[in-house]
């Protein structure tokens, strides 16, 4: 009722056009409701002004009571619902999940104005004001990780086996493996009509390759060439994990060779048949049994010393019992009973890797499952590609490559490496999501193997720490804060061992491996080597750059250094060095390594002779010892250096100060002659017995000892 009449009164104020307080002060509030009143207020004229009104002239003044008490400020109480978490785009469904019951409740709060579960709630008013008839409040949240998602990408794995109903015949796989230079390439090429060897420099083959060869009985047998350098283990470890049949290539005139004893080692690791091909029959020097006896004693019994290995003589160069060749290999893949699935996703591996100038990045690979098409997402390892192009081991395009197949394929976004697994994903962005799971675990097992470097390091810090701290408890009190030497400098200058800095790039992703791990075996506390950068392609103006900044050797293996880069060598201490066959590299390496080296002090040893007597002499005021000795082998020069050892023990080492043979001064003492021998240090005495050995010092070059298996 206050209230009311308050608002009234500010009604009849503006009404009246009264605008100053007194007038309402005056009068009481029922002379004004009266009509007489009104009547006589309407009758006066007042000037027209602005009026302004305000609760505040109508608030009750406080107390002097309630002016002295504290302000106390009180808010409305929240409410105590409970919060649940909800995100943009959120469905019926999933707000189901969220609270805990059926979609018919949820579909009451929205008021039966959504029907469809899956259709996503863009107004979040209208969401807001469902969830409060539910009795509960809302707070944004992002969206939660699926974890069936997260499981799904770590899902792309191989196959398991295919039953024996879902295989179809396929080519076998043929690793041709053995020693360098016993013909592997060779036969290769009388198999396949071609001429690989005559390209080959220093003639070794450096790479793995893989063909497809048909044979006059028209079945096809993929091949993989393997190197026989001692340098190309791994090459040769990948060649027999791949295949299905190991030919073991054995020249007849030299035998079982280091290299063919690891090949056999491999395949047996590998669990694969191996087949025996003597080659270089038509040498002079072949000698076919006793090659037999070196492979029985290697452990390979052959079907001739009754064993179960079929061994075929052969020529390869001349071409001789080829055919028998292929035919055991026929055989023996028709006893393996060799098949592949054509269907499902792509399996396959890579054989080798390079850059192409104008392809980009190439691969090639051995498909084991599926079919594979052009337009595949293929992913190896943390590489992704989108075949663009498949073509054979002689630039035949393909349209498709089925299961034993080899095939070369571009599209690569990053290289992929040697000996890696290839796996077909269904989508760009499902690949994607693979390469960024396996790019995680990647770095999680590098952040787990450096936290084991860092607790290494803590622990030997706080052992020291505690060493340290008993040691100078036992000092006492007075001594153990003590500083202990001299003050250490805060710059410390770099007087180490000498280094040298190497950046290899090389023509593809195998041949760089067996560089890599050759450079690998490298250790030495004479000259430290840091590896500055290593990749697959041409030289290009980023490797200069960091030779450059870090005085490295750039080394380019079988890879083009392009004419515009040259000039950015010519006024710099930039060194390229270019080699085709690896043993030239790693000589060369080995020669940079001794330059490297600092000169050591070498001791040629003249000759020595044994102290008879001691005479004594006078030199002035002193009586000065002299030796006198007979040379007992080699020569004694006066300008050289002389030792004096006494039972094991040296008691001097410097120069002579006079060296005589009878009276007269000598220059040289030759063997089984008397001579007195005078040291610069007077004070050297000598007994019966003592040997002087005449020496003289002289600076040579290091070599490394470096020794790395070839």
């Amino acid at each position: 009722m206050a209230v009311y009449l308050r608002n009234f009164r500010s009604e009849i104020v503006l009404n009246l056009r009264i605008f100053r307080p007194w007038h309402c002060e005056k009068r009481s509030l029922a002379q004004l409701i009266c009509g007489g009143a009104l009547k006589r207020a309407q009758s006066i004229t007042y000037p027209l002004r602005n009026v302004n009104t305000s609760v505040v002239y109508f608030k009750r003044r406080k107390t002097a009571e309630e002016k002295k008490a504290p302000r106390i400020i009180e808010f409305p109480s929240k409410s105590k619902n409970e919060v649940i978490g909800v995100w943009n785009g959120i469905t019926m469904a999933e707000l189901a999940t969220v609270l805990k019951r059926d979609i018919n409740y949820v579909r009451d709060l929205f008021l039966n104005e959504i029907h469809n579960p899956h259709t996503p709630i863009d107004d979040f008013k209208c969401l807001q004001n469902a969830v409060k008839r539910g009795g509960k409040r809302v707070k944004i949240i992002g969206r939660p990780i699926d974890a069936n998602a997260e499981d799904k990408v770590k899902e792309l794995k191989p196959r398991p086996p295919a039953t024996k109903a879902e295989l179809r015949p396929r080519p076998p796989v043929v690793t041709v493996m053995g020693h360098v230079d016993h013909g592997k390439t060779t036969l290769l090429d009388a198999l396949r009509h071609s001429s690989v060897v005559e390209q080959e420099f220093g003639g070794i083959t450096q790479h793995i390759g893989a063909f497809l060869v048909t044979l006059g009985s028209g079945a096809k047998i993929t091949f993989l060439d393997t190197p026989g350098h001692a340098a190309f283990s791994s090459m040769r470890a990948r060649g027999a994990n791949l295949t299905d049949i190991v030919v073991l290539v054995v020249a007849a005139d030299d035998g079982v060779m280091e290299q063919t004893l690891e090949s056999v080692r491999m395949a047996r690791n590998a669990k694969v048949p191996i087949l025996v091909a003597i080659n270089k029959i038509d040498s002079p020097k072949a000698n076919i049994p006793r090659t037999e006896n070196m492979l029985l004693e290697a452990g390979l019994q052959i079907e001739k010393l009754g064993g179960d290995i079929q061994a075929v003589p052969i020529s390869a160069l001349k071409k001789q019992n080829l055919n028998q060749l292929t035919e055991a290999l026929v055989l023996q893949a028709d006893l393996l009973d060799i098949g592949g699935d054509p269907t499902g996703p792509v399996e396959a591996v890579i054989v080798e890797s390079n850059i192409h100038p104008f392809r980009g990045k190439l691969s090639t690979i051995v498909v084991q499952k599926g079919t594979l098409k052009k337009g595949d997402i293929l992913v190896a390892g943390t590489a992704m590609a989108k075949v663009r192009t498949l073509k054979s081991a002689d630039g035949v395009e393909l349209s498709e490559v089925p299961p034993g197949y080899p095939a070369e394929i571009d599209g690569w976004r990053a290289l992929p490496p040697a000996g890696e697994i290839v796996l077909q994903a269904e989508s760009e962005k499902y690949a994607k999501q693979v390469i960024k799971f396996r790019e995680e675990k990647l770095e999680e097992r590098k952040m787990e193997d450096d936290l084991k470097v860092i607790e290494q390091k803590r622990d030997l810090h706080d052992k020291q720490y505690k060493e340290d701290v008993k040691r100078r408890r036992l000092l006492g009190k007075y001594r153990k804060s003590k500083p202990e030497g001299p003050r250490k400098p805060e710059i410390v200058e770099a007087d180490g061992p000498p280094s040298i800095n190497v950046i290899v790039k090389a023509d593809v992703d195998g041949t760089l491996e067996a560089i890599l791990e050759t450079l690998d075996t490298y250790e030495s506390e004479e000259c430290r080597l840091d590896l500055v950068h290593y990749g697959v392609g041409p030289i290009t103006q980023t490797d200069l750059e960091l030779a450059k900044s870090f005085n490295a050797i750039v080394y380019a293996f079988n890879v083009d250094f392009p004419n515009n880069l040259k000039p950015l060598i010519s006024g710099s201490d930039v060194q390229v060095k270019e080699h085709n066959v690896i043993y030239r590299l790693i000589e060369d390496f080995k020669e940079e390594v001794n330059n490297r080296l600092p000169q050591k002090e070498v001791e040629d040893i003249l000759g020595e002779a044994e102290v008879l007597q001691q005479f004594e002499i006078n030199k002035g005021r002193k009586v000065v010892p002299v030796a006198g000795c007979r040379c007992i082998s080699g020569l004694l020069k006066r300008e050289a250096l002389f030792r004096v050892a006494r039972n094991s023990s040296v008691i001097f080492e410097g120069q002579l100060c006079s060296m005589r043979h009878l009276k007269s001064e000598a220059d040289v003492i030759k063997s089984d002659t008397e001579c007195g021998l005078q040291l610069e240090n007077e004070e050297v005495t000598f007994e019966k017995g003592d040997r002087i050995i005449c020496f003289q010092r002289r600076m040579v070059e290091q070599t490394t000892d470096w020794d790395p298996g070839f």
